[in-house]
């Protein structure tokens, strides 16, 4: 599986289009390599709504958004830049629901309260 041979796209547009920059399937099967070894030993940080499902799991009661978001930035389950890391969270959690309904990891117990699904 280890084969140089360069792929490239071509971007709409036709023959005045740009070429993609080249990647090889040797670099593609590395970056492939590196995420699965980071899965397997955990080295990798968490998505927030992984996050948020863990944080909600350990606690065992119903928590709104800052309280979670809190909670994953204290023990370095999620990182992130964002100036409403809260407001992120609560629609992210909100949208898995609604868009989810019982497959959802979350449940909404009161307004702005969420808990994990049993």
């Amino acid at each position: 599986m280890s084969s140089s041979k360069k792929t490239t796209t071509k971007a709409k547009g036709g023959d005045k289009s740009k070429k993609a920059k080249g990647v090889t399937t040797k670099e593609l099967e590395g970056a492939l390599e590196n995420a699965l070894d980071k899965a397997a030993t955990g080295d990798g940080k968490l998505s927030g709504l992984d996050a948020a499902a863990k944080v909600l799991a350990e606690a065992g009661e119903p928590m709104n958004a800052k309280a979670i978001v809190e909670t994953m930035l204290a023990k370095g389950l999620w990182k992130t830049d964002g100036k409403t890391p809260a407001a992120t969270i609560y629609s992210a959690m909100f949208r898995e629901v609604k868009a989810k309904g019982n497959a959802s990891r979350f449940r909404v117990v009161e307004r702005g309260k969420f808990t994990v699904a049993k």
